[in-house]
């Protein structure tokens, strides 16, 4: 059973379900581990797997039994095969999506990192750094750290799955990324820890999973893309190719995310997570691009088409992403989701209108520090 005495570390809460697939998995998580209904999931044909609100609750709802568990829940959940066979379900039409959206990129003569490079330098997608540098106010640059805490309260998390499916050089220069990531062993170098900091300055809840409910479809699609590639095997380049994406276009964005969060007002605690990439990711760029995808392919060729499919779906689901944060702010509305509506009591008779989009609570820059 997870339980914690701890909630910064998780276990998660179990988040409210979107529709009847994930309203299923739910109900049953609170349970002991049974066999789901037979044929649960069978007819699942939503129209955009990729923002479909139902489908990435549920295989989220599955993916996170591998990461930090859900509070309450038997542990045994991980591995129930009914609830196994319905995650298979939902991945294999998420995976039909995201190859429909990239195709199938060609590698190129001169190589898989030519390859990354070429994909990092097309990708054309909405301008969301240079608006939270230069124009988002308080309230929309605090979604965006609400909508990025879901994936950078576990960062480096999905990516480690690769490292037992690995050998060799790109194993080499996989754990020199990590090494970094993970602070090189100490807690309040960690990035995730960095992240964490960066959510107290913002008066934003500081605890794992805690803004699940408040984040949609598109938000957790970039966080179950990395858990499908991270836990498949025959998936492993994808998750090396998405590493590398991410890596690659990192650094100059980060900067502009600092960049906003002084112009806010916020001080160095609060911009330290995003300075840190600025240096940190400008190296690993290389690492991941000729060392890590590129020894890969070295050892095993036949990769190297997987590497770039994981790099340029990871583009494009953040290009998704993006879009979906700008075009809320283009049209005065908040890109987080709605609030659970209040519960009125049986007895009392209230119209209750529908409740507005809140914006995440308590966002005031702080006073810098004294200086002593």
């Amino acid at each position: 059973m997870s339980e914690t005495a701890d909630r910064r570390y998780g276990p998660a809460i179990l988040p409210r379900p979107r529709g009847p697939l994930s309203a299923a998995v739910v109900e049953a998580l609170r349970r002991p581990p049974h066999d789901l209904p037979t044929g649960l999931g069978v007819d699942l044909d939503p129209a955009d797997p990729i923002t479909d609100e139902d489908l990435q609750l549920t295989l989220f709802l599955c993916y996170e039994l591998h990461y930090r568990g859900w509070l309450g829940v038997d542990d045994s959940w991980e591995w129930q095969p009914t609830l196994l066979a319905l995650r298979a379900r939902c991945e294999r039409v998420f995976e039909a999506a995201l190859r429909r959206l990239v195709g199938a990129p060609t590698v190129p003569a001169a190589g898989v990192a030519a390859g990354l490079t070429e994909l990092v330098a097309a990708d054309d997608g909405p301008p969301l750094a240079a608006t939270l540098q230069r124009h988002a106010d308080l309230t929309q640059f605090g979604e965006f750290v609400v909508h990025r805490s879901v994936y950078h309260l576990r960062e480096a998390d999905p990516h480690s799955w690769a490292l037992p499916r690995l050998g060799g050089p790109a194993k080499a220069a996989l754990v020199e990324i990590q090494t970094d990531e993970y602070g090189n062993g100490r807690l309040d170098r960690m990035h995730a820890e960095l992240f964490r900091r960066t959510l107290d300055r913002m008066g934003l809840d500081t605890a794992y999973a805690a803004h699940l409910d408040a984040v949609p479809a598109v938000t957790l699609a970039t966080n179950n893309l990395m858990s499908l590639f991270g836990l498949h095997r025959r998936l492993r380049g994808a998750l090396l190719g998405h590493l590398a994406a991410f890596e690659m276009t990192s650094s100059l964005p980060n900067r502009r995310y600092g960049n906003g969060l002084r112009r806010l007002g916020f001080d160095e605690v609060a911009t330290r997570f995003y300075d840190e990439h600025v240096e940190a990711d400008a190296v690993h760029e290389q690492i991941a691009a000729h060392d890590m995808c590129g020894g890969l392919v070295r050892v095993e060729p036949d990769l190297a088409p997987d590497v770039l499919f994981g790099a340029a779906a990871g583009l494009a689901v953040d290009r998704l992403f993006a879009g979906h944060l700008l075009d809320s702010w283009a049209a005065g509305l908040s890109s987080l989701r709605p609030p659970a509506p209040p519960t009125v009591p049986p007895t009392v008779s209230i119209a209750v209108a529908a409740p507005a989009v809140a914006a995440p609570a308590a966002l005031t820059p702080p006073a810098p520090p004294a200086l002593v």
